[in-house]
């Protein structure tokens, strides 16, 4: 039965999670696809440098308000069987389905909104911290991709200490998921070719 409940949790957050913000406040704004716009990635950071601080703003909004939305759900419709894990499975569910968005042909985000809400309720202050930490390295360094892949990374063995190797491997999961919706950046990052944000103009 706890296994179905699981189950149950993650498709459900899929669900929601393919629901994509950006592409619904793209398409109201413009009568555009978000992949038409910018970098053509479906999120916060290229709807609010293609349509400005208020879209992406309302993007961002949509995207943490989808993954609450999920997690509080499940979290009370298992509450007896599953308790907390139930949150764990709705938010790498809402991840999955923020990524490879079931509404557009397994095309979606980079996840990061998504992840960085599930991490804060799911590890309230460790997960708190690890966006903090993540933030603080792009303002240190100036690149996008590496507090991305940097906040989910630090809440692993966190998740492992805490709740056990079930929680440590999902969140494993959702850490290489971000890895590798990032590795472009990545290696642009080596090559010295990545945009560095909080860098004053030559």
């Amino acid at each position: 039965m706890e296994i179905t409940l699981r189950i149950l949790c993650l498709a459900a957050g899929i669900l929601f999670g393919s629901f994509l913000t950006a592409e619904y406040v793209a398409r109201r704004l413009t009568g555009r696809t978000a992949r038409d716009l910018g970098s053509g990635n479906p999120g916060m950071a290229n709807i609010m440098a293609t349509l400005g601080k208020g879209p992406g703003f309302a993007v961002l909004a949509g995207d943490v308000a989808k993954t609450v939305l999920v997690c509080a759900l499940c979290r009370f419709a298992v509450a007896p069987q599953l308790g907390h894990t139930a949150l764990l499975y709705a938010g790498a569910g809402a991840i999955l389905g923020h990524n490879y968005s079931l509404f557009h042909k397994c095309c979606g985000g980079k996840g990061v909104a998504v992840t960085c809400t599930w991490l804060i309720l799911y590890l309230p202050v460790t997960g708190a911290l690890c966006c903090l930490a993540g933030g603080f390295a792009v303002l240190v360094w100036g690149y996008l991709p590496l507090g991305a892949v940097l906040i989910p990374a630090l809440a692993v063995p966190v998740a492992f200490v805490q709740y056990g190797a079930e929680s440590g491997i999902v969140t494993l999961l959702a850490a290489a998921m971000m890895l590798w919706r990032h590795r472009n950046g990545l290696r642009r990052i080596f090559s010295g070719e990545e945009k560095r944000f909080f860098r004053p103009k030559s």
